[in-house]
């Protein structure tokens, strides 16, 4: 005996009504629409499924190449400069989520070379400490890291910004910077027409590429010796921080805030880039929901499909209610019907999603290069390449929302087959 033939009558005629008719054409009809609405469902799903693993994927590769270059915790001290900051280091250190720490100095400076000028900010390290709470020197195309030493005035710099500047490393670049008071606070001496900037050569002697156009497009090292001279300060503005768990950062923050003496500002990495992240968050609500209308739509088509069944079964109905079929178990013979058809699209909608996101790094070159087309440009995306990260809980919110919509798209039909009388159903057979 097969298993169909164990189950209750109810499940075996609601799945005999969703395979195809053979004795009119109207049942083929009727299951041609319930087909139709298995591909509506799976479209919608697997849709839902790239799109938010694609989604997922972009804000973990840009979060990584963010944190390349970014240190999980930035701590800043209020005056500007931190004299005391191999204090504030030991101070950090206690804490056990805190694993390195490395001062650091910043400025916004002018780079200038053969009539080009682009917009810096100009980080001050040491090459030794900053491998340390940070990636950037496993991030070097030309030239060496370590060439930022103390009154060498050598530039790091990424490689959008070298492209912009046409130079490469061993060039010169002009520095402008803004003039520095003098001792007693009056402004600095200039011209009629106002104060001239500062400058100073510097020579290119390495370029990284972080993967972030942002900071490969606007960030240059020097030794922070060197940029604290070129900022006109004495001390460092900070020291930046690596945790053992970047996911951390926002709890280990707000306990350092309480733990560390001074007047200190602390930020983790999040709030470096805060707007963007709450972006891709409501991005990624949106979306969700778009496409949950755009499978609600397809479950909906169950209505109308279970509707043309339950005219077409009538005498069938009658029959079942004259041989002791209970209105329960009519209304479960449509309801199983219909619920299958949702499952059935489920499934094949999840097995397709999964399929292409967990291949669409293969499937999206393909495209481009067949079409010779970008889908992703550098400048406006941040990266070039679209990322996947496909997570198993989206997977099965999405699989469920699908079935649970195809359910709730059946009681309609299934109440109305429950409520048809037998007499009047078979009056004109």
């Amino acid at each position: 005996m097969s298993l169909t033939h164990k189950l209750p009558y109810e499940w075996q005629v609601g799945l005999r009504y969703t395979r195809a008719g053979k004795r009119s054409g109207r049942n083929s009809f009727i299951s041609f629409i319930s087909m139709a609405s298995v591909a509506g469902i799976a479209l919608g799903v697997a849709a839902l499924i790239v799109v938010l693993s694609v989604m997922n994927g972009f804000q973990k590769e840009v979060t990584a190449r963010m944190l390349s270059v970014l240190a999980h915790v930035e701590v800043f001290d209020a005056r500007g400069e931190m004299p005391g900051w191999r204090g504030a280091v030991q101070e950090a250190l206690r804490n056990p989520e805190v694993r390195a720490a490395a001062p650091f100095a910043e400025t916004q400076a002018m780079l200038l070379s053969d009539g080009v000028m682009k917009p810096v900010l100009l980080r001050g390290i040491d090459p030794a400490q900053e491998v340390k709470v940070s990636d950037v020197a496993k991030h070097m195309r030309e030239g060496r890291f370590d060439t930022l030493q103390p009154g060498s005035y050598n530039v790091v710099i990424g490689r959008a910004l070298a492209k912009s500047l046409d130079v490469a490393v061993g060039d010169r670049v002009t520095m402008l910077m803004a003039s520095i008071p003098t001792a007693n606070g009056a402004p600095a001496p200039g011209t009629p027409g106002g104060t001239l900037p500062r400058t100073r050569p510097l020579t290119v002697t390495g370029i990284f590429e972080a993967g972030h156009f942002e900071f490969d497009s606007t960030l240059a090292f020097a030794s922070i010796e060197d940029a604290q001279q070129l900022a006109g300060v004495a001390a460092p503005a900070g020291i930046r921080l690596r945790l053992a768990d970047m996911h951390q950062a926002p709890r280990v923050a707000a306990e350092l805030q309480r733990s560390m003496s001074g007047e200190l500002y602390i930020r983790d990495w999040s709030k470096v880039n805060a707007v963007w992240f709450a972006a891709v968050q409501s991005q990624k609500r949106m979306m969700f929901i778009i496409l949950t209308m755009i499978v609600a739509v397809a479950a909906f088509n169950l209505v109308s499909t279970l509707v043309m069944t339950v005219r077409d079964k009538q005498s069938d109905i009658a029959i079942l209610r004259t041989l002791g079929a209970s209105p329960r178990s009519i209304m479960t013979i449509f309801m199983v019907q219909g619920t299958l058809v949702g499952v059935l699209g489920a499934v094949l909608g999840v097995s397709l999603g999964v399929a292409v996101a967990l291949n669409i790094d293969l499937i999206v070159p393909f495209i481009e290069r067949s079409f010779d087309v970008q889908f992703l440009s550098q400048e406006v995306y941040l990266i070039s390449e679209i990322p996947s990260e496909l997570r198993w809980g989206d997977v099965g919110w999405i699989g469920g929302v699908a079935v649970l919509l195809a359910f709730v798209a059946t009681l309609y039909p299934s109440w109305s087959a429950s409520r048809v009388k037998p007499a009047e159903a078979l009056r004109y057979e």
